[in-house]
């Protein structure tokens, strides 16, 4: 089964930037949408960006010029580039992929990788 595995995480002051990488173990032309998922202390997770195979891009209004999804299909990874973080932005974010098996829909998970914002 296809592995995904996020990186990129870690400490930083607010008003800065990070790029959280989500490296596929398999191609990731097989996934149908992949995006990101983030959980914050005490709080839901709630989603965050989502990409097509086509590259059609869709943010929740709070990431909106803020947070920018991409892929990059040689090195079979996904990125998200996220700018002017907030303390809010804090949590541990997930990346994710759905895909087709026959007629079953499926979806696989990162392990998370954690962000946080904090002078």
């Amino acid at each position: 089964q296809v592995q995904l595995v996020e990186s990129g995480g870690g400490l930083v002051q607010p008003g800065g930037s990070l790029r959280l990488s989500c490296a596929a173990s398999e191609n990731i032309g097989g996934f149908v949408v992949m995006g990101w998922h983030r959980q914050g202390p005490g709080r839901q997770r709630e989603s965050v960006a989502t990409i097509t195979a086509d590259g059609d891009t869709n943010y929740a209004d709070s990431f909106k010029g803020r947070f920018t999804i991409s892929l990059d299909n040689d090195k079979n990874t996904m990125f998200l580039q996220m700018a002017s973080l907030k303390p809010e932005d804090t949590a541990a974010y997930y990346c994710f992929g759905n895909y087709l098996d026959g007629d079953r829909a499926l979806a696989v998970w990162g392990q998370g990788t954690l962000v946080t914002v904090s002078s």
